[in-house]
């Protein structure tokens, strides 16, 4: 590896990762500064209203089925 910086952003800081929280908030930024949120959020809410609202909802149904779901890779003494 190479200097701090590279390996700080490499290795894994578990939660609160400070560089993806920076890189996160720096990206938004310029997603808003860019004037790009009135027409993503225009787009989403055609979509959502529109002929994909039903996919939509069946892909929300399945994520919300499998956020209830344990882990199978994680072991728990119960």
């Amino acid at each position: 590896m190479g200097d701090d910086t590279t390996k700080s952003m490499t290795g894994n800081q578990g939660e609160g990762n400070r560089e993806a929280a920076k890189a996160y908030n720096e990206d938004t930024k310029k997603f808003v500064d860019a004037g790009k949120v009135d027409k993503s959020a225009a787009e989403a809410k055609a979509a959502i209203e529109g002929e994909e609202k039903s996919e939509l909802e069946e892909a929300e149904r399945i994520g919300r089925d499998r956020a209830k779901e344990l882990d199978p890779n994680v072991h728990r003494d119960r």
